[in-house]
């Protein structure tokens, strides 16, 4: 069966401190958003007026104040900060808080968040590795109990996590590329990925990946869950949605000029360089019928969850606004 439409809000740790960001997931459920996805991160890829609250404390005090919402993580990294069994008994605990509504997204991670403990940052072959492998074991650790694993980068003797929902969390996995995203479809229980990459990485790569590792598993990947993060700068002032774009100027760097950046000043530094060309991750709009149309290809490609990110820091505004006047445009074409 074809996963139903949600349309969610990216609750962006790196811009607000947790009060203020918990605020405004609240809102997002009193908008009609049906999920809240938060960035877990150590480090802001901004250093002034940065933030990176607990996003475990933080998506606890996010269940207790909503009703409805699923709540996750995008992304999670198990494999460094984080031993799977830690991760594997957070998200316990959560799914045990707020049955039904936890999402455990995953990814290979990024070295401003672990270079910060003096982790040493592998090559994307053992990053991969270690993320199969954390992922098999929080599974194990979900549906067993006294779990004696004894992997090739992670061990446990005799585990159980004794605080657990009696159906298992679903694992969304990040990919950015094919062999991922093929991992995404055998292993996962959706794939996430983000917007503004070129749309032939989506049509070409991403997706017939996934699918193709669903079938592998026996699985349908049009029953799965497809997200997507797409970076939205509407406002009905178009000059304004312009200049918040360059808040996050960082997206717009190449890949390799900072992929070993472990210090958010060294990541702001750059980010300057590259302010004037911000807005071309972002779809930038002030009429919604337009903006109807930048989300079109996303819906067309069949991503069927949409988690919005919107730089500015008005984010009251943004998510009144886009209650009001997208999501339901968006729900009246694609229900």
């Amino acid at each position: 069966m074809k996963p139903k439409l949600r349309l969610g809000y990216k609750a962006s740790a790196e811009q607000f401190g947790p009060r203020e960001l918990l605020d405004f997931a609240v809102a997002a459920e009193h908008n009609g958003f049906d999920s809240v996805f938060v960035s877990d991160h150590f480090q802001p890829w901004r250093h002034s007026d940065g933030h990176a609250p607990f996003a475990f404390s933080w998506l606890a005090a996010v269940g207790e104040r909503t009703t409805r919402v699923a709540l996750g993580t995008s992304v999670n990294t198990p494999t460094f900060r984080y031993h799977p069994g830690i991760v594997a008994q957070a998200f316990g605990t959560l799914g045990v808080l707020h049955p039904g509504r936890m999402i455990l997204g995953v990814g290979t991670g990024e070295h401003l968040n672990e270079g910060a403990l003096g982790i040493k940052w592998p090559d994307n072959r053992e990053r991969f590795a270690r993320l199969r492998e954390a992922v098999r074991l929080i599974r194990q650790l979900w549906t067993e109990q006294s779990v004696t694993f004894d992997g090739e980068y992670y061990h446990t003797k005799n585990a159980t996590i004794y605080d657990r929902p009696a159906t298992p969390i679903p694992i969304y996995i990040s990919a950015g590329g094919p062999q991922v995203a093929k991992y995404a479809g055998r292993g996962g229980d959706g794939l996430i990925c983000t917007s503004g990459k070129g749309m032939e990485l989506y049509s070409e790569q991403l997706l017939p990946s996934f699918a193709d590792g669903a079938k592998e598993s026996g699985r349908d990947g049009n029953e799965l869950d497809k997200m997507i993060e797409v970076k939205v700068s509407y406002d009905t002032d178009r000059n304004r949605a312009m200049e918040d774009t360059k808040i996050w100027a960082a997206l717009a760097l190449p890949a390799e000029s900072k992929a070993g950046v472990d210090d958010p000043r060294e990541m702001e530094r750059l980010a300057t360089t590259v302010e004037d060309v911000a807005h071309r991750r972002w779809l930038v709009a002030s009429d919604p019928e337009e903006h109807i149309e930048q989300l079109r290809p996303y819906f067309d490609l069949g991503f069927n969850h949409l988690v919005f990110h919107a730089p500015g820091d008005g984010q009251a505004h943004f998510l009144e606004l886009y209650g009001s006047q997208i999501l339901p445009r968006i729900r009246k074409q694609w229900s």
